[in-house]
């Protein structure tokens, strides 16, 4: 599950940019071979280039419990287990519900799973997020890979459930939003780091 953004203007301007659209086309991410769910209504995918090493983006990326201190939109994250952030790692976490969508829950409270993971190179978790009125199943794909200028990101996202699919395109432009922020934050805290020269190991 993504962080959303709880911005008023944000999500009916995206709504109105994405009209009836469900998802962005284009091939599906995978990791070792699994990617989001084929038949979601609800599904969005982007990509940007962070200038910087991709054992920091990694570290960031896997730390689960400092989620909160690079990202504004959660409120809350820790491990369900310990050790290396791996395939079976599990984490909960929370992120509010932005206001003006229909949705009565102030938050959301996400229970994720690693069910696939490469080190330094893509992971894919899957996991129900659960609020007052709404219930929604999402799978998560992410990608890193060494590119000119940095490391490229990409990271693609599908949500199910009674809520989402009662208003796609609204649903739509959450996950917009979201997986948008959560990439811009992630950019900002990586370069960040990289100038200030922290040392971030790769096997975190």
């Amino acid at each position: 599950m993504h962080g959303i953004r709880a911005a008023v203007i944000t999500v009916p301007l995206v709504a109105a940019l994405l009209g009836g659209a469900a998802a962005q086309q284009g091939e599906a991410l995978t990791c070792r071979g699994a990617g989001v769910d084929p038949a979601a209504k609800v599904r969005y995918r982007t990509e940007t280039v962070i200038d910087a090493p991709l054992d920091v983006i990694w570290r960031l990326q896997a730390d689960v419990e400092r989620w909160p201190s690079w990202q504004a939109s959660v409120t809350g994250a820790e491990r369900l287990d310990h050790g290396r952030f791996r395939a079976g790692s599990a984490f909960h976490w929370t992120t509010p519900v932005p206001p003006g969508t229909g949705i009565p829950a102030t938050s959301l409270d996400i229970v994720s799973t690693a069910r696939q993971l490469k080190q330094g190179a893509c992971v894919r978790w899957t996991g129900p997020a659960d609020g007052e009125g709404v219930h929604i199943d999402g799978v998560h794909v992410w990608n890193f890979s060494r590119v000119k200028g940095g490391v490229k990101v990409s990271t693609e996202e599908t949500h199910t459930g009674p809520q989402v699919d009662a208003n796609v395109p609204m649903a739509t432009a959450i996950l917009r939003a979201g997986l948008e922020g959560w990439l811009a934050d992630l950019k900002a805290a990586a370069e960040a780091q990289a100038s200030a020269g922290m040392p971030a190991p790769l096997g975190r």
